[in-house]
């Protein structure tokens, strides 16, 4: 072999070997596998999301990674609406990095929860204050709807609102059985109180009864405001005359059909009495009102208030995953110790106290 054909075949062997190597390399590893999964009871995708990644809001990842495995493997169950599972599905749990690799890529606007809410959640201020911090954490932004409880509800069973934050037990037990919301929770309570003017021409200041304090009202046929509304105040208030054996009707009686806060500007305009929750008369003090607590303290007037999640069976527009998520976060303990906070710093004490279950449950265990 000649000298020149020998260097040509070792610069061919070297420059095939620099090519090869290149393909030799190793690919990446590939994301983590997920894991299959059976649906339980009380399962909803945001809760498995939660118990995976820490976050509810990723359920979407599980959603897409499921469908994709539902394609090639009949055993998985295809997820249409991710608002939607049944016990006993099998699903494929995506892995962390699977999960964040999706969300990463389809980040999007803030999600809508459409809120129909007691207007004295509202006027008291108590949604401005606690708010912000759910839209913010969850990338969520809240369309209030401040109405009063009976429309709240009505909302609900029509199907245009995602979750329901009101203050009639009766009417909330009724709506749940009735199969028109899939989870209720005991969220926080206020009491209600009977509002007249300072020098009160009835003569009820410091009754404890309120059956008597509305006895003494029809008696005289003094101007008394009414919601009107079918609102939880109105349906406590109409107890309470049912209490007192009354019929209320007259000039004297004027049913205004109005929230709280107008009711209570009729009331003070006319020098009248009226039936408000103490959070939002307190702050409309805030603002100016000759109005004055003339009664309290009767247990009829203990004001409980509880949020609903819709059913999501009156279509697909209600976004029952985003409402427990809201449902969640409200009834644990940070956000039930922020309801404990407000408005102590105005008034001395707060507006609302926490009753969620998870807060019962602490503080029992803290007083046992």
């Amino acid at each position: 072999m000649n000298k020149k054909f020998f260097n040509t075949l070792v610069l061919v062997t070297l420059i095939s070997a620099m090519l090869v190597v290149p393909l030799a390399v190793a690919a990446p590893p590939s994301q983590a596998e997920g894991k299959v999964y059976t649906v339980q009871k009380d399962d909803w995708l945001s809760k498995i999301a939660e118990k995976e990644y820490g976050d509810p809001l990723a359920y979407p990842a599980i959603a897409y990674h499921n469908n994709l495995k539902a394609q090639e493997d009949s055993t998985y169950t295809r997820i249409d609406d991710p608002d939607f599972i049944e016990v006993g599905w099998t699903i494929y749990i995506p892995s962390a990095e699977q999960a964040a690799a999706y969300l990463s890529q389809t980040a999007t606007e803030p999600q809508m929860l459409i809120l129909a809410t007691t207007t004295s959640t509202e006027n008291s201020g108590l949604l401005a204050y606690l708010l912000p911090d759910f839209e913010r954490e969850y990338n969520t932004q809240a369309d209030v709807i401040a109405v009063g409880t009976g429309q709240a509800l009505k909302l609900g069973e029509d199907g245009n609102a995602d979750v329901l934050m009101v203050h009639a037990r009766d009417l909330e037990d009724a709506f749940m059985q009735a199969g028109h919301g899939v989870r209720r929770e005991d969220l926080m309570y206020n009491d209600l109180v009977i509002l007249g003017p300072p020098d009160d021409p009835v003569g009820i200041g410091g009754l404890t009864n309120a059956a008597e304090a509305f006895q003494k009202i029809a008696q005289a046929q003094a101007p008394f405001v009414s919601r009107g509304d079918e609102s939880g105040t109105h349906t406590k208030e109409k107890a309470i005359w049912g209490e007192a054996g009354i019929e209320p009707a007259g000039d004297w009686y004027i049913s205004a059909g109005q929230g709280m806060g107008a009711v209570l500007t009729m009331a003070d305009e006319g020098q009248g009495y009226t039936l408000s929750d103490r959070a939002t008369y307190l702050a409309r003090t805030l603002e100016g009102t000759e109005l004055v607590i003339l009664v309290e303290g009767d247990p009829i007037l203990f004001n409980p208030y509880g949020v609903i999640a819709v059913n999501p069976d009156k279509g697909p527009q209600i976004k029952v995953d985003l409402a427990n998520t809201f449902i969640d976060w409200l009834i644990s303990m940070p956000t039930q110790q922020k309801i404990g906070e407000f408005g102590v710093e105005e008034f001395g004490s707060p507006l609302f106290t926490p009753d969620s279950e998870p807060w019962r449950a602490a503080r029992g265990s803290q007083t046992s």
